[in-house]
């Protein structure tokens, strides 16, 4: 694998990744990195020809590669999330002069970097014991991403689900009643879990306790009521930041947050019985990082009643590197262009 090159991708609807990868003494070093604004391009044929064919002289082509896409991967194709493209693995191959280039789920790929992770792109929430069983990841962003991995022969591969469309199930009076009013607010007769346990959720709950009769003067009243109408504002990032400079009634709404994240957290672990590992992923992560490592997230993780010893030895852990899904693709890159080798 000497000299080898990989290409690894990192896509959304906004801005898109790209990187070179090589090895030095097995591991992943990054060679070179750009990034782009997905909407400035037709598709991503022409980017990643513009990307490859403009790298730096010194750097050979890519012969493996994996890009993370922001929407279901079938059949080798990709519909992307708010954007009009429709992505085939063979014909980004062959635009890319490249023997194998894969599409995988953008939270789904983190399954592939779980085993390589330094210490500085992840923070133990738990210590607790993991052996050669499932793992498995979610995580709070715009939505709740979810995906598990299973160990074959030729290391992890990842089943990327849509759980966090879940029915969300309310265990207190409080959420009982946020839940009813959620669902008046937005006219659904269905709540899913996402609803509230997202970077979008967190939002929600601030919303409903500002809708509150005594919270009729709070300074954040109003910008709430703004954002309903377009979430792609920052409200979410004014009530962690209410919260941490001592609010009292926004400190409430983020326990309540972070109470229903730890619970959902531990039916995932349950659910896929995931002995090799927790991680708490997402573009909240990092933000959140105090909260997910408090008891307000981890016992409520932990009371599953019969399994609450389970989930008390289960090993848990928080990815906090912003490019951790780019890194994961060249993880998964790695394995394409020579199954069976160990990454160090």
């Amino acid at each position: 694998m000497a000299g080898t090159t990989l290409l690894a991708g990192d896509m959304g609807g906004t801005k898109t990744l790209l990187a070179l990868y090589g090895l030095n003494n097995g591991r992943l070093t990054t060679l070179h990195q750009e990034k782009f604004k997905s909407s400035e391009w037709s598709s991503l044929e022409p980017m990643l020809q513009a990307f490859i064919s403009q790298r730096p002289a010194e750097i050979p082509a890519p012969d493996h590669g994996c890009i993370a896409v922001a929407g279901p991967v079938r059949n080798r194709t990709a519909k992307i999330t708010n954007l009009p493209w429709q992505l085939k693995e063979e014909d980004l191959a062959a635009a890319a002069s490249m023997r194998k280039l894969e599409l995988v789920n953008d939270f789904g790929v983190l399954i592939y970097g779980l085993p390589h992770f330094d210490a500085d792109q992840q923070v133990v929430l738990q210590e607790g014991h993991q052996d050669q069983g499932p793992v498995a990841i979610l995580g709070a962003g715009t939505g709740l991403g979810m995906a598990r991995g299973i160990r074959t022969n030729g290391g992890l591969l990842s089943l990327s689900c849509e759980g966090g469309h879940r029915e969300f199930a309310a265990r207190t009076e409080e959420e009982w009643q946020l839940a009813c009013w959620l669902k008046r607010d937005l006219g659904v007769e269905r709540l899913s879990v996402e609803r509230i346990v997202s970077g979008t959720g967190l939002g929600h709950v601030a919303h409903w306790l500002l809708n509150q009769p005594h919270a009729q003067n709070h300074p954040l009243r109003q910008m709430a009521t703004s954002w309903r109408n377009d979430t792609a504002s920052d409200f979410p990032a004014q009530v962690s930041r209410a919260a941490s400079e001592g609010d009292d009634l926004m400190q409430h709404g983020q326990q309540l947050w972070l109470s229903a994240y730890g619970a959902a957290a531990g039916d995932v672990a349950l659910q896929e019985l995931c002995s090799g590992g927790l991680w708490i992923g997402g573009g909240t992560a990092a933000k959140q990082l105090a909260g997910l490592k408090s008891e307000t997230f981890l016992a409520p993780m932990r009371a599953k009643g019969r399994f609450e010893e389970f989930m008390g030895s289960l090993n848990v852990t928080a990815v906090i590197d912003p490019l951790a899904g780019l890194f994961s693709a060249a993880c998964r890159a790695r394995m394409l262009a020579e199954p069976g080798e160990t990454l160090a």
